[in-house]
């Protein structure tokens, strides 16, 4: 796979058999895809609920509003084509601390590949442009969160570097 930065909304490309790998900032059009995606395994399913879309519009849009924040998606585009199909996003979020001598980090969520893809590197790429992002924005740390169950993501991330240093917990409001 080889990476070259992309042009206006394409945040970089990658070559990919069959086509092109292209990231960018996701468009409101995108949100069907991207809870698709967000749905497609049982944990994922049991969460996310496509019916009514006015929660995951105003999420969009609070999103796009604040620069400390990005959604992104990847497109898989055929050879010879313009566009193709969403089959990857994730959102990522800069955050400012009073920790670590008052540096910014970042955070990974929501990491998703579609599932016929899976196991090709893309999720490799996407991780890749992440920390590229945040060591750009002058984030010292990257974050992220996994489910506990999810033991094949935690393989993912250990080879890219992230340790399992600290013990997650969430309160559901």
């Amino acid at each position: 796979m080889t990476t070259t930065p992309g042009a206006l909304t394409t945040l970089l490309t990658a070559d990919v058999d069959g086509g092109t790998f292209r990231l960018r900032h996701a468009r409101s059009a995108d949100l069907p895809a991207i809870v698709a995606l967000l749905a497609d395994d049982a944990l994922g399913a049991s969460r996310e609920q496509n019916q009514d879309m006015a929660p995951y519009v105003r999420a969009f849009e609070a999103i796009d509003a604040d620069p400390c924040h990005l959604l992104v998606v990847g497109e898989h585009v055929p050879i010879g084509a313009a566009d193709g199909p969403v089959v990857a996003t994730f959102q990522l979020s800069f955050l400012p601390g009073m920790s670590r001598q008052g540096s910014w980090r970042s955070q990974l969520e929501a990491v998703r590949v579609a599932g016929s893809l899976r196991g090709q590197g893309l999720g490799n790429v996407m991780a890749q442009w992440a920390i590229e992002e945040s060591r750009r924005r002058g984030c010292t740390l990257m974050q992220l969160t996994t489910h506990k169950t999810r033991t094949v993501a935690h393989r993912f991330y250990e080879r890219l570097g992230f340790e399992a240093s600290h013990e997650g917990m969430k309160l559901t409001l």
